[in-house]
């Protein structure tokens, strides 16, 4: 069973750009940690301080690993530095989550299929 950890930031709207690098650095850094990176999104219309992460792992013993190594990783340590430094996340909270079988990435039905 794969389990996905999804993480809600609450992010400060003025700096946008700058939790828009902190998670393109990721990008590098979750893989080679061990994470499986789905990805972050940007808000894009209506609430504008709300972003997500979200990493798959086979367990949460994978997690657990993926998190020992991720504290050992100098980019993944001045990553976090800077977005502390910058004040870019106001909060952030984790859960984790299974996707449902048959309900997820479900492509929409051609014409006519129905």
């Amino acid at each position: 069973m794969t389990i996905t950890c999804f993480i809600r930031y609450e992010i400060d709207p003025y700096q946008r750009e700058a939790f828009k690098e902190y998670a393109e650095n990721w990008g590098r850094i979750i893989p080679r940690c061990g994470g499986r990176l789905v990805g972050y999104f940007l808000p894009y219309e209506g609430t504008n301080n709300v972003a997500w992460g979200l990493i798959a792992f086979d367990s949460l013993a994978s997690y657990e690993a993926y998190r020992k190594k991720l504290k050992a990783d100098a980019e993944a340590r001045k990553n976090f530095e800077t977005a502390v430094a910058k004040r870019i996340i106001l909060r952030e909270e984790r859960t984790f989550v299974e996707a449902v079988d048959g309900a997820f990435n479900v492509s929409a039905a051609p014409e006519g299929a129905r």
